[in-house]
C-alpha cells in the first residue's frame, strides 16, 4: 500500500458509510490498474439486467462471458487512456470527440482518426469531430463503397456490367449481407457455384440415347407408370391369388355391396371406387387394358400411350418388362448433381463455364478482405465513442458507487419506481426471482414482485426496497403498478416479503400494534366459536321442533346465579381497579404521571425501538445485489436519512373544510383510544408500586 500512495496519490472519501476513491480526474481513470483491488466497491458485475448501454456493456466483457470483472475494467480504461490525448475529456462524458483528442502518437490513436476520418468522408461530411450519431449507422457509412472488408462483394464491387451480374446471380442463389445493407457473396458462394455449374454440366453430358428409352418423353413416360404402379402390383397380386385358390375369388373380385351401398350420383364417387380392384382377376393373370376400373382408365391410357403398348392386354412378365426399360434413366435421376443451378438452364450454365470469371470475383473478394483492418478500425471508432460518453459513468457504479448515493442521478441497477400503498420506492432491483435466505442479511424491508407488460410482451422479477413508511397494508398478493426508466408501466404483483424494521417510529409503535393484533385475533376467535355453538344449538332447537318435539329446557337456578356472580365480581373487580389508580394518581403531581408514562411506554416500546435502531444502523445494500448476480467488495450502507431520500410517502394538504359530523366522531374515537392506553399505563404503574411495596422499598416513580 505504501509503495501505491508513492506512485498514485489517490484522494478518498467517505460514501455510503465507507471510505472509498474519488475518481475525480483522467489520471485517476489512467491509474486504475494500480488500484488495490481490495478497495474496489465492486469486483463483478452482470452485463444483463441493468440500466445502461447495452453495447457499452459488451464492449467492456471483453470475453463474452456475460460478467464484467476487473480485470476487463482495466484493460478498457488503459485501452481507452492510451488512444485519448485528454483522459479528462472523459469526465464529461460527451457522445463526441474532435480530431485532436486522438492520441496519434500511440499507432492505435493515428489509425482510430484516420478511420474516423474515413468515416465522415463515407457520409460526405466536412468537421473537425465525430459523434456517435455519425457511427450508428454501418449500412450509412459503406453504402457507396465498393469495398468495405467484411469478405463479401456485391454487384457494387464489380469493374463491368457482366461481372456485375453473374455477383447478382450468384447472389440469387445463395447469399449474405453485406455491411453496406445489400445482398452479396463470399468466397464460399463462389466455389459452391462454380462446382455446381460443372457437375450439373457433367451430369447432362451423362443422359446417352441410352438412357432415355422412350426419347423425349421419357420423364413424363415415367411419370405416368409411377402413377399406376401400386394399382397394378395390387392386380397382379389378386390373380395370383386366384390361380393358387379359386375359392378366393369372390373374395378378391370387386365388392357388389360396397358399390350398392353407394348412394346419389355414382360419377361423384370416382374416389370411393378408385378403392375397387384395377380390373376383375382372373387365373392366367393378364390385364385386358381397355377393360379397368373406370376411375383408373385414364391413368391406365396414358401410360399406353406414352409407353408406346400396343397389345391388347398385359401380363405381369410383360410389365415387369418395361419397368426394367427404366433403370438406366432412374440411376442417371438418382446420380443428379448442380441441382442449385438447374434453374438457369444448361446453356447458361455451359457459358459461364466457358466465361471462367472465377479468378475475377476471387480477386475482387481479396481486395475486400485487404479492407478488413481499415473496417475493423471504423467499428473501433464507435467503440471509442461509446466509451468516451459511457465508461466515467460505469466506473462511477463499479469503482465507487458513487451514483447510488448521488440524489441527482441513479445508479445502474435501479430499475425504476414502485407504486403501492401510498408511496413510491426508486429502490428497485431487477432479480431471477425471489432469494429471501440471502436479501435478509441486508437488513432491509423488501417486496420481491414480478412484473408484467401485456402491452410489451415482457416479464421480469424486482427487489423493491421500503426505506420509509408503515407496513401494514402490505401483503404477499398485493397489487401495485412499476414505472421503468423509459416510463413503462407494468403490473406488479407482490411474490414474498422479506421483513425488517423500516424506522424506529415504526418499531415504537410496534408492541401495541402486535398486542391489538393478537386480542383482536382472540376475540375473533371467541366470537367464532360463541357463534358456531349458537347456530349448532339454534340447529339442533330446529330440528326438533320440526320433529313436532318442544326441546326441554330444564331452568337451573344455580347457573344463571354463578353467571350473575360472576359478573358482578368482574364489575367489582373493574371498579377496584379503577378506584386504585384514582387512589393511587391524587398522590402524585402532573409532571410525575407524565413521567410514569412516559417510562412505561419506554420499558414496553424501548427494546423493540434498540433493535429497530441496530438494524437501521446496519442496513446494506451488498447482500441484495450479491443475491442478483453482482459481488459486492464493500458496505453499502443505506441510513435513515439517506433512506428517506429513496421511499417517498403521499403527503395529503391541509382541508380548509371538514365534515363535522364525521370529525366529531373521529375525535371522540381518538379520545377513548388515548383513554384506554392511560388506564392501562396507570395500572401498570400501579402494579409497580405494590410489587415494590412488601419489600419496604418506595417505586422508583414515585
Amino acid at each position: 500500500m505504501k509503495k501505491q500512495a508513492e506512485t498514485s496519490p489517490w484522494k478518498f472519501a467517505s460514501v455510503g458509510g465507507t471510505v472509498r476513491v474519488k475518481l475525480e480526474s483522467g489520471a485517476d481513470i489512467c491509474n486504475l490498474p494500480q488500484l488495490d483491488r481490495k478497495m474496489w466497491t465492486v469486483l463483478s458485475c452482470p452485463v444483463q439486467g441493468l440500466e445502461f448501454d447495452a453495447k457499452t456493456l459488451q464492449l467492456i466483457d471483453a470475453n463474452s462471458d456475460g460478467k464484467i470483472r476487473v480485470d476487463d475494467v482495466i484493460a478498457t480504461a488503459q485501452w481507452l487512456t492510451r488512444v485519448v490525448k485528454d483522459p479528462d475529456e472523459l469526465l464529461k462524458e460527451s457522445g463526441s470527440l474532435s480530431f485532436d483528442n486522438f492520441n496519434t502518437e500511440d499507432p492505435d490513436g493515428a489509425r482510430l482518426q484516420a478511420s474516423a476520418r474515413q468515416i465522415l468522408k463515407n457520409l460526405k461530411l466536412e468537421k473537425e469531430e465525430i459523434g456517435l450519431e455519425d457511427t450508428a449507422d454501418n449500412v450509412k457509412i459503406f453504402a457507396d463503397t465498393r469495398f468495405n472488408g467484411d469478405g463479401i462483394i456485391t454487384p457494387a464491387s464489380a469493374e463491368d456490367e457482366p461481372t456485375a451480374k453473374l455477383i447478382e446471380t450468384i447472389a440469387g442463389i445463395a447469399s449474405a449481407q453485406d455491411r453496406s445493407g445489400v445482398s452479396g457473396i463470399t468466397a464460399d458462394h463462389v466455389e459452391a457455384f462454380y462446382t455446381a455449374c460443372a457437375d450439373y454440366a457433367a451430369w447432362q453430358e451423362a443422359c446417352t440415347p441410352e438412357v432415355l428409352p422412350f426419347k423425349d418423353t421419357t420423364p413424363a413416360a415415367l411419370a405416368a407408370v409411377n402413377a399406376v404402379m401400386p394399382k397394378m402390383a395390387d392386380y397382379f397380386m389378386r390373380c395370383k391369388l386366384i390361380g393358387f385358390d379359386v375359392a378366393t375369388a369372390p373374395a378378391v373380385d370387386v365388392s357388389v355391396d360396397k358399390i350398392a351401398a353407394i348412394e346419389g350420383n355414382l360419377a361423384d364417387a370416382a374416389a370411393e371406387i378408385a378403392l375397387q380392384p384395377l380390373a376383375k382377376p382372373t387365373a392366367d393373370g393378364k390385364l385386358v387394358l381397355k377393360a379397368v376400373n373406370p376411375a383408373w382408365k385414364g391413368a391406365i391410357d396414358n401410360m399406353v400411350s406414352l409407353c408406346g403398348i400396343e397389345k391388347a392386354s398385359i401380363d405381369e412378365a410383360e410389365w415387369n418388362a418395361l419397368l426394367a426399360k427404366f433403370a438406366p434413366y432412374i440411376a442417371w435421376l438418382d446420380a443428379k448433381k448442380g441441382a442449385e443451378v438447374e434453374a438457369l438452364g444448361l446453356d447458361a450454365v455451359k457459358a459461364i463455364l466457358k466465361e471462367d470469371k472465377k479468378a475475377v470475383l476471387l480477386d475482387l473478394l481479396a481486395q475486400d478482405k485487404a479492407e478488413e483492418a481499415n473496417a475493423l478500425s471504423i467499428e473501433e471508432v464507435d467503440k471509442l465513442l461509446r466509451l468516451n460518453k459511457h465508461f466515467y459513468r460505469f466506473l462511477n457504479n463499479y469503482v465507487v458507487l458513487a451514483d447510488f448515493y448521488d440524489p441527482d442521478r441513479l445508479a445502474i441497477f435501479q430499475a425504476g419506481r414502485l407504486y403501492i400503498d401510498q408511496r413510491s420506492t426508486d429502490l428497485c432491483v431487477k432479480v431471477d426471482g425471489p432469494a429471501p435466505e440471502i436479501s435478509s442479511l441486508s437488513g432491509m424491508y423488501i417486496l420481491y414482485c414480478a412484473c408484467t407488460s401485456e402491452k410489451l410482451g415482457k416479464s421480469f422479477n424486482i427487489a423493491a426496497v421500503l426505506t420509509d413508511g408503515d407496513v401494514d397494508g402490505l401483503r404477499v398478493g398485493k397489487n401495485a403498478v412499476f414505472y421503468d426508466r423509459e416510463g413503462n408501466d407494468y403490473t406488479a404483483k407482490v411474490t414474498a416479503i422479506v421483513d425488517n424494521p423500516i424506522s424506529v417510529r415504526q418499531a415504537f409503535w410496534a408492541p401495541y400494534k402486535k398486542v391489538a393484533r393478537m386480542v383482536n385475533d382472540r376475540i375473533d376467535k371467541k366470537a367464532a366459536e360463541k357463534n358456531e355453538k349458537s347456530m349448532a344449538g339454534l340447529t339442533d332447537a330446529t330440528n326438533t321442533a320440526a320433529d313436532g318435539k318442544a326441546p326441554a329446557v330444564p331452568f337451573d337456578i344455580g347457573k344463571y346465579a354463578g353467571i350473575f356472580a360472576a359478573v358482578g365480581m368482574a364489575v367489582g373487580l373493574i371498579g377496584a381497579a379503577l378506584a386504585g389508580v384514582i387512589a393511587a394518581l391524587k398522590g402524585i403531581t402532573f409532571w410525575q404521571f407524565l413521567l410514569i408514562v412516559a417510562v412505561v411506554m419506554l420499558l414496553i416500546s424501548g427494546p423493540s425501538m434498540f433493535i429497530a435502531w441496530r438494524k437501521l444502523r446496519k442496513r446494506d445494500l451488498g447482500p441484495l445485489l450479491n443475491a442478483n448476480g453482482w459481488a459486492i467488495n464493500a458496505a453499502s450502507l443505506v441510513n435513515v436519512k439517506f433512506g428517506k431520500t429513496l421511499t417517498t410517502l403521499v403527503k395529503y394538504p391541509k382541508l380548509t373544510a371538514v365534515d363535522s359530523a364525521a370529525h366529531k366522531k373521529a375525535a371522540w374515537r381518538r379520545f377513548w383510544c388515548w383513554l384506554c392506553v392511560v388506564l392501562v399505563i396507570a395500572c401498570i404503574a400501579l402494579w409497580l408500586c405494590d410489587m415494590f411495596a412488601p419489600c419496604g422499598l418506595k417505586s422508583p416513580l414515585f
